[in-house]
């Protein structure tokens, strides 16, 4: 009796192991807006990366949030970085690792509470017309083996692009303001 309720206990636990080996480990989201303004406006204020404290949901989580920043913002090596006490929020920091003039920012963000892990992200601006920039937000992450079984259960993708389809809404308000 004792070797079957074995049995039973390791098979439950394996079950989900094995299960996790055939579980993608890797996503990858992109939110898009069309901001009725010149490209060149556009890029020059997503190009800050302390610009996102105004339209990131996640800045908007926790007011009490601590900043720092190193380096000139809107440059290669700028980095900037936080810590909150909220969970959803965490500590963690993004430096821009490239910069295409009037079109794409990459960022590397890493993150070391709650969880740790490095990801890619990018901002990329694509003039429609002279007063019209399509806003690209782009994030990929990655879930190492066997957390990558929660991408089962929790839609991680639709999470995150979310979040990020409403910074970019944001983003959209604050650019076409009128200006007093």
């Amino acid at each position: 009796m004792l070797k079957k309720v074995l049995v039973v206990v390791v098979a439950l636990l394996a079950i989900p192991l094995l299960a996790a080996l055939f579980v993608k480990q890797d996503y990858q989201v992109e939110a898009r807006v069309q901001i009725n303004q010149p490209v060149m406006l556009v890029f020059d204020y997503v190009r800050f990366v302390s610009n996102q404290q105004n339209f990131s949901v996640w800045a908007a989580l926790d007011p009490n949030m601590q900043t720092a920043s190193r380096g000139v913002d809107g440059t290669v090596g700028f980095v900037s970085s936080w810590h909150s006490e909220n969970p959803d929020v965490g500590t963690g920091e993004q430096e821009i690792i490239a910069i295409t003039e009037g079109q794409r920012i990459e960022l590397e963000l890493r993150f070391y509470e709650p969880f740790t892990a490095v990801s890619p992200a990018y901002m990329q601006t694509e003039a429609i017309n002279d007063n019209q920039t399509l806003v690209r937000w782009g994030f990929a992450g990655h879930m190492p083996y066997p957390m990558n079984l929660m991408l089962l259960f929790i839609d991680v993708e639709s999470m995150i692009a979310d979040d990020l389809q409403q910074g970019l809404d944001n983003l959209k308000l604050i650019l076409e303001a009128p200006v007093p």
